[in-house]
C-alpha cells in the first residue's frame, strides 16, 4: 500500500481541532438569544466584531397603523386604561434591540401593532370579521429601550385575517429617525406558506422573523431578537 504522503497526523489534529473551535464559535455568536434581554455574543463572551450580524429584514407597514386617538400607548396590550382583554392566548413577546457589532441601542423606542382575535385593526379603515365594533383591545403600544437593549410588550398571540397570516407589526425608533419597519410572524404556522409576504422571504430572512410562542409560566412566551443599523 502506497503511504500516506499528505499532512502528517498531528497536524491533521490540529485542522480538524481549529475547524471545530470556529464553527462553535460561529454557530454560538450568530445563534438568537435564549430569554428576554440577552446581548448577542460570540463563543468567548464577547461581542461580535464589526459587520458579524446582518440587520432585521424590512417588511410593509402595511394599510392599518393607527389613525385614531389612542388613550393608551403603553406596552401592556392586555389593558386598555381601565379595561382589559381576556381574549385570545395571552403572551410576552420581547428580545433586545442591537446594531450590527451587537451592541444595545440604548434610547430607542419600539412600536408594535396588531388586530385583535376579531382581526380588527386600531384603524378606521378596519372592520375584522364581524364589521366595525367597539375595540376593547389596545392594539397598538410602544416600549422604550434602556441600556441593556431590552424591550417587552404584553400581548396575544397573533392570529390571521382574511388574506395575511398571524403576525405583529414592528417598527423602531431613534430620535428622529425611524431606523426599521417590519414583521413579527409565527414560526410553524401552516398559513405562512399562503402568505404573499412571508413567501417572497429568503429562508435565511424567515429564520430572523420567525418567533416560537413557548409556554411560560404566565402565558406564551416569544423572543424576538432586532438587529438595526444605528
Amino acid at each position: 500500500m502506497t503511504p500516506d504522503t499528505g499532512t502528517p497526523l498531528i497536524a491533521r489534529r490540529r485542522l480538524l481541532q481549529t475547524h471545530a473551535t470556529g464553527a462553535l464559535a460561529w454557530s454560538l455568536g450568530a445563534a438568537a438569544s435564549v430569554g428576554f434581554g440577552s446581548v448577542h455574543r460570540n463563543a468567548f463572551g464577547q461581542p461580535p466584531s464589526a459587520g458579524a450580524y446582518l440587520p432585521t429584514p424590512t417588511q410593509t407597514e402595511g394599510p392599518f397603523y393607527p389613525d385614531e386617538p389612542l388613550p393608551d400607548t403603553d406596552s401592556d396590550l392586555l389593558r386598555n386604561g381601565s379595561a382589559s382583554y381576556a381574549i385570545g392566548q395571552p403572551a410576552w413577546v420581547g428580545g433586545v434591540v442591537t446594531d450590527l457589532q451587537g451592541r444595545p441601542v440604548a434610547g430607542a423606542m419600539v412600536e408594535i401593532w396588531q388586530c385583535d382575535h376579531d382581526g380588527l385593526y386600531r384603524h378606521s379603515q378596519s372592520s375584522g370579521r364581524s364589521g366595525r365594533q367597539a375595540m376593547v383591545f389596545q392594539g397598538f403600544g410602544r416600549a422604550a429601550i434602556g441600556a441593556d437593549g431590552r424591550y417587552k410588550f404584553r400581548t396575544i398571540k397573533p392570529v390571521p385575517y382574511p388574506g395575511r397570516t398571524p403576525h405583529i407589526h414592528f417598527r423602531v425608533k431613534l430620535g428622529g429617525r425611524e431606523l426599521l419597519t417590519t414583521q413579527l410572524y409565527v414560526r410553524g404556522e401552516a398559513a405562512n406558506a399562503r402568505d404573499a409576504l412571508w413567501r417572497r422571504l429568503s429562508s435565511e430572512q424567515r429564520a430572523m422573523l420567525d418567533a416560537s410562542f413557548e409556554v411560560g409560566k404566565d402565558g406564551l412566551l416569544a423572543e424576538f431578537a432586532i438587529r438595526v443599523l444605528a
